[in-house]
Parts: structure tokens; C-alpha cells; sequence
């Protein structure tokens, strides 16, 4: 109760733990655009770079995962030949070797999934078949998130799981304070029917 009132800000001659925790909240805001920036890029799309070339790039969410990959110019869908199999993932051009002839990060679900090209892009849209699963990487072998782009996707998830569980509450502005557990197994883990409780 003490804490309370001299958080509320009734007078205490002596600073309280509350003036501790604004000084130190004042830093972390004065801290926030690089921490910030950084974040926005661990959370966003990753690149897959071979001999410095952007081989592709991918991003998650709770349910799936994105592949893009820009094609040679002038490349339609008639000229692809593209495979998603549960653990394996195809992709080329007719009657060439695989460009890409790689393993899943994890399992997919390839009822659920499919891909288009959309803005000169191709987007492989992959339904994972355990949601809520932070994947490391898209395809295994490729360079895996390092541990703050990990915990930042894990942050991720688990807004996304809130929002999908309690639709009529807005986490935009929500973030953790420290490590966020994982998304897949937290408090008795996701469903895949969000109708399940």
C-alpha cells in the first residue's frame, strides 16, 4: 500500500522504488528507436544470403510460414515447377534442376498450403502443421535466427496467440518485459481451431 501511494503520487520526501523504475523506464525510452529498429527487423522478413546474394527471404507467423523469392525477370507460373511436400520443398524451372531441392525447418502442412506470384514475387505460403512452433530457420541447413531475432519472433507468436484467443482486446501497443515463453506450448499449449478453448 506504501508503494502504491507513493507511486499514485502523494508526497514522500525520499525517492521511492516507483522514481527507481521511471528512471530506469525513462532510459529504456531513450534507448528505444535502436532497440527499437532492431526489433522491427528481427520480427520481420529474413534473408537467406549465399556468396552475398539474396537467395530468398521468409517471416512467420502463429500458423505459417512465407517464402519469397524473386524470379528472372519475365518468369511466369507456367515456367515454374514447384513442389511442397510435408518435409521437403522443391522449386525450379521446367526442365532445369532444382533451384532450391531443400528440407523444412519442420513439418508443413501441404493441404494447407500453396503459392503465386504476386508483384514480380514468388510467395510460398506454408501452413505449419504444429502452430504456434517458432521455426529457426525456413529450410534446414540455411542459417538460423540468432537468439535475439528468436526471442523477438517468440514475442511475436505470442501476441499473435493473445490476439487470435481474446479478439476482443487490442495488444497492439503489448510487448514483453524479458523472455516470452513459447507460443506452441504456453499455458497448456494453442489449438488449431480457434473456436477450442
Amino acid at each position: 500500500l506504501a508503494q502504491e501511494i507513493a507511486c499514485s503520487g502523494i508526497t514522500r520526501p525520499t525517492p521511492s522504488p516507483c522514481a527507481g523504475e521511471r528512471a530506469h523506464k525513462r532510459a529504456m525510452n531513450e534507448e528505444a528507436p535502436e532497440v527499437k529498429k532492431l526489433s522491427e527487423k528481427a520480427r520481420g522478413r529474413q534473408a537467406f544470403k549465399f556468396d552475398g546474394r539474396t537467395v530468398y527471404e521468409w517471416e512467420q507467423t502463429l500458423d505459417e510460414a512465407h517464402i519469397y523469392i524473386q524470379p528472372p525477370e519475365g518468369m511466369t507460373k507456367h515456367h515454374l515447377e514447384i513442389k511442397i511436400e510435408p518435409r521437403h520443398l522443391k522449386v525450379g524451372i521446367k526442365g532445369n534442376p532444382p533451384f532450391l531441392n531443400e528440407d523444412f525447418f519442420s513439418l508443413v502442412d501441404t493441404s494447407e498450403s500453396f503459392w503465386m506470384i504476386e508483384d514480380g514475387e514468388l510467395h510460398l505460403q506454408l501452413q505449419k502443421a504444429h502452430k504456434g512452433e517458432t521455426w529457426a530457420a525456413a529450410l534446414k541447413g540455411h542459417g538460423q535466427l540468432d537468439m535475439f531475432s528468436e526471442q523477438e519472433v517468440n514475442k511475436k507468436l505470442m501476441l499473435e496467440r493473445f490476439q487470435e484467443e481474446h479478439p476482443g482486446f487490442d495488444f497492439s501497443g503489448a510487448n514483453f518485459s524479458g523472455q516470452a515463453p513459447s507460443a506452441r506450448s504456453f499455458m497448456g499449449g494453442v489449438h488449431h481451431d480457434p473456436t477450442i478453448r
